[in-house]
């Protein structure tokens, strides 16, 4: 943007803040909160804080485990759009950015926009930003170009996508970003996708790593959401859920302070589910079909008499 365009955007930006109508509901709520909380000015030049390295590596150590598995998703998005001049950065819950992937020939120009391991992109210091308003609105998004607060920032391109942790909490962002000003309308569009996914399967993998020894459960309306999963322990009571299963079936903060039998979440009919007959008879199912059938192989496995198991197979009415 020349020095015209400039004036015009922040000339808008100052319109919006002050309570002037013209842009996206949404992105004016970020443009507000920038200016009437954070008091910032979209011609500003200042740049945001960069953490001191002792900083860096404590804002890596509190994600943790999170840390360690996103960075696989990284490597496989960057794969995907590291080509194109793109760089994608994970951030955490405070706009800190604790990893990175980008060319080694895009690395000066990344570094000079801040898309560095480090710099901080909160809304308090970056104002709009997909980082910042991803963390406060907790949603995937957009923020093209002049979408920006700061006229310095108005040619970058940043989609973003929110990533929870085991317990349906913030933790953090991933988000590409570039400063290409031939990207088009469909390609931008493909790469918002791309970083949704990979933020699914950030959070499902995750998941799956915090309930190692619980069975995963996929939520019946999940369609491609493949982090919308429970966690059911061998007692068939839910012990976990993901913030997309949570929102999928209204699941408040506190519903899992206590197990919930799976079948109660997942509209199963209770009828004859939660009787001891209905148990036993899963029980010997389940060993008939261990022994193939056998049903003195059975009996040893259940550690019962044969002459017990056969009487219990005439009352269930179970076939052999």
């Amino acid at each position: 943007m020349g020095r015209s365009s400039d004036a015009a955007h922040a000339g808008k930006v100052l319109d919006v803040v002050a309570g002037a109508e013209g842009a996206d509901p949404a992105l004016a709520a970020s443009w507000r909160r920038s200016g009437r909380l954070h008091a910032l000015d979209p011609t500003s030049r200042a740049s945001s804080p960069r953490l001191s390295a002792p900083e860096i590596a404590a804002a890596q150590e509190r994600l943790g485990p999170l840390l360690r598995l996103a960075r696989s998703g990284l490597d496989r998005l960057f794969q995907s759009v590291g080509r194109v001049g793109c760089s994608v950065v994970l951030a955490d819950d405070d706009g800190v950015v604790v990893d990175r992937r980008g060319a080694r020939g895009d690395d000066a120009t990344f570094d000079a926009w801040g898309l560095w391991i480090g710099a901080v992109w909160s809304e308090k210091f970056e104002g709009t930003n997909g980082i910042g308003t991803c963390l406060v609105e907790k949603r995937p998004l957009m923020i093209d170009r002049d979408q920006h607060f700061f006229t310095r920032n108005s040619r970058l391109f940043c989609t973003t996508a929110p990533i929870f942790d085991e317990h349906g909490e913030l933790r953090a962002a991933l988000d590409v970003s570039s400063c290409r000003a031939d990207l088009t309308v469909g390609f931008s569009q493909l790469i918002a996708t791309a970083v949704a996914d990979a933020a699914r399967v950030i959070e499902a993998e995750n998941f799956r790593r915090r309930f190692a020894d619980a069975r995963i459960v996929l939520t019946p309306n999940s369609e491609r959401a493949v982090n919308s999963l429970l966690a059911v322990d061998h007692d068939d009571l839910v012990i976990g859920a993901t913030r997309a299963a949570r929102r999928e079936l209204g699941l408040g903060a506190q519903a899992l302070a206590r197990p919930i039998p799976a079948a109660d979440l997942l509209g199963r009919a209770r009828a004859g589910g939660d009787d001891i007959s209905a148990a036993e008879r899963a029980v010997l199912l389940r060993a008939l079909a261990r022994s193939g059938g056998n049903v003195s192989k059975a009996a040893k496995d259940l550690n019962i008499s044969r002459a017990t198991l056969h009487r219990k197979i005439n009352q269930l009415g179970l076939r052999t």
